[in-house]
């Protein structure tokens, strides 16, 4: 019974890993890919979660925490760039 919701929830979690692939692609602005590309970094956390349950070990737990490491760091340079990027379009305007 738990081995079938593990792996349901797999599916569930790659479904919502498309679904932000899309996002990613066609966003209307780049803070709508940049907040997709973060959710696609939650998503891969909690795969290797269940797939941790699923084999019954800890040893996944830091690769849970260097790729939750990474997507904040990711996150916090592509919202940098934003910024930097609106500064730059209103100097240029003057």
């Amino acid at each position: 019974m738990l081995s079938s919701m593990l792996f349901i929830s797999l599916l569930i979690l790659s479904l919502a890993i498309l679904g932000c692939l899309y996002r990613v692609l066609r966003g209307p602005s780049m803070a709508d890919r940049i907040t997709a590309l973060d959710t696609i970094g939650i998503n891969v956390i909690a795969i290797v979660a269940v797939l941790s349950m699923m084999l019954h070990t800890q040893a996944y737990l830091d690769i849970i925490l260097l790729i939750g490491i990474l997507a904040f760091l990711s996150t916090v340079a592509f919202a940098r760039y934003i910024e930097r990027g609106a500064v730059f379009k209103n100097e240029g305007d003057r």
